[in-house]
């Protein structure tokens, strides 16, 4: 599957149905190149806050975005993160920022999301293994044609769980493949 496909079927896993909110970088690739395919496809809502210079998100810009428990508002489920973040030129974001955005999500009772379609870039540039990079991370969409330079082809990470819900909804948004080889 794509990464767009990745990133669609990590969401739609992660929110149960309608009116539920990821929150996202506003120049993140799933806000910004995935057409709002988690709106109109998932009928997820996307909530974005303005990536920092370094491209992170300031965890408490985000904290100000997550509504009260009312009728009235979508509920925030995920924080999606971007790395490295592909519209501002492949900046990578810390381990440090990746452990305290995954404390934030444990606090506010967030799934974490990682749009990693150059994850291993961003593992190479900080020196660690990528399994560090992704350790908070509920989910983590990689790419396998960026950075290990495979012809095609994203994969979904997650726990076991996930993983057999994330494939019955690929099946539904026709992500099959099985004529693939």
């Amino acid at each position: 599957a794509s990464g767009t496909m990745g990133n669609l079927i990590a969401l739609g896993c992660h929110c149960s149905g309608r009116g539920e909110e990821v929150i996202c970088g506003k120049d993140s690739h799933i806000f910004f190149y995935e057409q709002g395919g988690a709106s109109s496809l998932m009928g997820i809502v996307l909530n974005t806050v303005q990536n920092q210079p370094d491209g992170t998100l300031d965890l408490d810009e985000v904290a100000k975005v997550i509504k009260p428990n009312d009728p009235h508002f979508a509920v925030a489920k995920v924080l999606a993160l971007e790395n490295t973040s592909n519209k501002l030129g492949g900046l990578v974001l810390p381990l440090e920022y990746m452990e305290k955005a995954g404390d934030f999500c444990e606090r506010h009772g967030l799934k974490m999301h990682v749009d990693g379609a150059r994850l291993w870039n961003a593992a190479v540039a900080l020196k660690v293994p990528i399994a560090q990079l992704a350790r908070r991370a509920d989910s983590v969409n990689v790419c396998l044609s960026k950075g290990l330079g495979a012809p095609v082809g994203s994969i979904l990470v997650g726990s076991k769980e996930y993983i057999l819900k994330a494939r019955r909804l690929r099946k539904a948004v026709g992500g099959g493949l099985r004529q693939v080889g």
